[in-house]
C-alpha cells in the first residue's frame, strides 16, 4: 500500500531565499540531478503546471521576492496548498545567507539589487531577508551558503536530493574556530581545545593542521590518542545507524581556538581513517578555505 502510494506521487522541490544566497545555482545542480527544473514562474501558475498526469521526472521550481506576483502569503498559500495535496512529494528548500556576505556579494559584482534597484544594495538585502522571514521558518531543508563556494554549494545539494540508489552514506568533517562560533548545520561537535597548541611553538605558528610536523606534534600529546580513537570508534558505532534512519549526509566537526591547527590535524586524522575504511568522505576547514560562492 504505502509503495503504491510512493510511485504515485510527484516529487517537487521549491528553491527558495534571498537573492545572491545561490539559488540559480542550486537550480542548475537540481536540473544536472534529472530534474525538471523551471525558475522564476509566477506563482499563480504552479498550481496548472501540476494539474494532470503526474511528471514522469522529479521538478524543481525556483522561486523568490523577484517573481511576478510574489508575496510572502501568496508563497505560504502555495507551499501549504502543495502540502495537502496526496499526489505531491513536497520538499521546501530555503537557500540562505548572512546578510553581511549577501551585502558583499552584490558589492563585488556590482550588481543592482531587484529589491532597491534605485537604494543602496543594503536596503535590498534586508527587504529581501524580510519578506522570506516566514518562509525561511516553513523550510523543509535550509542551507547556509554564507561560507560556501559554488563547488561546495554543489555537493550540499547532490548529498540532499541526488538518487539514493547505491549511494553511500556521505561523510563531511570540519574543523572550525570557537572565536567565529559553530558552524551551521553540523551533526556531531567535539572540542580539542584541551591538546597541546602548536600556537605557542614559534617554528609552527604560521603552519596549519595539514603539515606534518604540525600533526606530529598535536599527536604527541599523550591525551591525543585515547581521544581520536574513542571518536573514531563512536563515528565507526553510529554510521551504519545513520543510514539505517536514511540519513544520507553526516557532518562531524572539530574546534580548537584558532581553527588553524588542532582541529584541522584532527579533521585530516579522523577523514583519512575513515576514507580507509572505504567511507565517502571530504573535508572543509572554514578558516583555512577562503572562497565563498557568488
Amino acid at each position: 500500500m504505502t509503495t503504491e502510494k510512493t510511485l504515485a506521487m510527484a516529487q517537487l522541490v521549491l528553491v527558495t531565499g534571498p537573492s545572491g544566497a545561490g539559488r540559480s545555482t542550486a537550480i542548475h545542480v537540481l536540473e544536472d540531478l534529472g530534474f525538471e527544473a523551471i525558475d522564476n514562474l509566477p506563482l499563480h501558475l504552479v498550481p496548472r503546471l501540476l494539474d494532470g498526469p503526474i511528471p514522469a521526472r522529479p521538478m524543481a521550481l525556483g522561486i523568490d521576492t523577484r517573481n511576478r506576483d510574489f508575496s510572502t502569503s501568496a508563497l505560504l498559500d502555495l507551499i501549504d496548498g502543495l502540502i495537502g495535496r496526496a499526489d505531491i512529494d513536497l520538499t521546501t528548500l530555503y537557500l540562505d545567507c548572512q546578510p553581511e556576505v549577501l551585502l558583499r556579494r552584490f558589492s563585488e559584482t556590482r550588481r543592482r539589487h531587484p529589491l532597491a534597484p534605485a537604494e543602496s544594495p543594503e536596503t535590498g538585502v534586508m527587504r529581501d531577508l524580510d519578506l522570506l522571514a516566514p518562509v525561511r521558518h516553513r523550510a523543509d531543508t535550509l542551507i547556509d551558503t554564507s561560507e560556501l563556494n559554488v563547488h561546495q554549494l554543489r555537493d550540499e545539494i547532490e548529498r540532499w536530493f541526488a538518487p539514493a540508489e547505491g549511494r553511500q552514506l556521505a561523510l563531511t568533517v570540519h574543523s572550525f574556530s570557537y572565536k567565529r562560533g559553530l558552524p551551521r548545520g553540523i551533526d556531531m561537535v567535539f572540542d580539542c581545545r584541551f591538546l597541546t597548541n602548536p600556537y605557542w611553538v614559534p617554528g609552527l605558528r604560521a603552519l596549519d593542521g595539514r603539515d606534518p610536523r604540525v600533526a606530529a606534534h598535536v599527536s604527541h600529546d599523550p591525551r591525543f590518542e585515547p581521544f581520536f580513537d574513542r571518536v573514531l570508534d563512536l563515528t565507526r558505532l553510529l554510521l551504519p545507524a545513520y543510514v539505517d534512519e536514511g540519513k544520507s549526509h553526516l557532518s562531524i566537526a572539530f574546534g580548537c581556538t584558532g581553527g588553524q591547527h588542532r582541529s584541522v590535524t584532527l579533521a585530516e586524522s579522523l577523514a583519512k581513517a575513515l576514507a580507509e575504511d572505504g567511507q565517502q568522505v571530504s573535508i572543509r576547514h572554514r578558516e583555512l578555505d577562503g572562497q565563498q560562492t557568488g
